[in-house]
Parts: structure tokens; C-alpha cells; sequence
């Protein structure tokens, strides 16, 4: 199974302007370097959480149907599935209906059942395409406070220390990060 990732969040967990005033700033001079930091931080906190901040639209990518009819999503959490399609012998790409999936939003990590007929595959690898959206909600205020809080944190951190740190502590998250991010962080598949 392959996550490919199609379009990026339509706007960060923290805007601009949240982490401009939280650092007390009253210059825009380095406000693309506080977007990129804002922006890393956001990937820093999904990494550690399992969890994607605000709604994206991803691709899961399998070479055939699993046993058992259940698909274990290595995103969450999942919104909405968008479409699904299958490749036939020709690589044509033939629909999935819509009532042969079931998406099952409150498994921890989120599942996809087949429910009724599928297409049958017709290549080796990467038969199967399923499309999703998958975060919090489309805006920063559908991500959780917390998690908010730890992308505006970590961002504000790195702007502060820039090249301070070293060694070890330059490889792991802060324990205040991570103190954020532990009521959110998704069970490993």
C-alpha cells in the first residue's frame, strides 16, 4: 500500500498572522521564512501524531484487493472517499461504485470495507486506486487546540533558535511538543 499525497492543505493550522503576533512581530521582513517554518512545523507534528492537521486529498495506491475485504488506512483522519478505481488487463481504469466501499471513520487506523463487487484487477502492481480526503476539517479552526498550539510552538521555537541547536536535540521533538501531541498520536499500523 502506497500513500501518494495529490494536493497540500488549502491553508496552514496557524496562520501567519497567529505566529507573527505570538512572536511579537511587528515586521513582515522575514514572514516567508515563518511560513516555511509554519508549514514544517505542520508536517513535523502529523509525523509525530499520525494524524493529517487540515483536510487534504491523498491517493492509496494497492496492488490487489486484500483478504478479508478490509483495507487499513495509513491515514487519518479520513473524511471522505472521493473515488476508487481499478485497472483492468487492458490499463484501463474501470470505477469502483460507490456502495461496494464503506468507510469506517471511527476505527483507529481508519478502514475501508468492500461491501459489494469490485472490479477485478488486471495488472501486477498498482491495480488499485482509491482517492480520499483526509485531516481535521478544511480550516485551522477544525484542527484540535493542542495540535494547533504545537505547530505555533515548534514553528516559534525554530525561529527563535535558529542554529542553536545540535546533536540529539536537533533529531527529536521538545517533551512540551510531544506533551501536546500525545492525547492525538495514532496507533502504528
Amino acid at each position: 500500500m502506497t500513500p501518494l499525497a495529490l494536493t497540500p492543505p488549502a491553508q496552514e493550522p496557524v496562520s501567519l498572522a497567529e505566529a507573527r503576533a505570538f512572536l511579537r512581530l511587528d515586521q513582515t521582513a522575514e514572514d516567508d521564512l515563518l511560513a516555511t517554518l509554519l508549514t514544517a512545523a505542520r508536517l513535523m507534528v502529523e509525523a509525530a501524531s499520525g494524524r493529517l492537521l487540515v483536510d487534504q486529498a491523498w491517493r492509496i495506491v494497492l496492488d490487489r484487493w486484500p483478504e478479508g475485504g478490509e483495507i487499513r488506512l495509513p491515514l487519518s483522519p479520513v473524511g471522505t472517499l472521493t473515488a476508487a478505481r481499478v485497472y483492468d488487463a487492458l490499463g484501463a481504469p474501470q470505477p469502483v461504485a460507490a456502495t461496494a466501499l464503506e468507510l469506517d471513520r471511527t476505527a483507529d487506523p481508519p478502514v475501508l470495507r468492500i461491501v459489494g463487487e469490485v472490479p477485478e484487477i488486471g495488472r501486477l502492481r498498482g491495480a488499485i486506486e482509491i482517492d480520499l480526503v483526509a485531516g481535521f476539517g478544511p480550516t485551522a479552526q477544525s484542527v484540535p487546540a493542542l495540535l494547533r498550539q504545537a505547530v505555533l510552538r515548534l514553528a516559534a521555537r525554530w525561529f527563535e533558535h535558529r542554529g542553536d541547536v545540535v546533536g540529539r536535540d536537533a533529531e527529536a521533538l521538545p517533551t512540551e511538543i510531544m506533551a501536546l501531541i500525545a492525547p492525538f498520536r495514532r496507533t502504528r499500523l
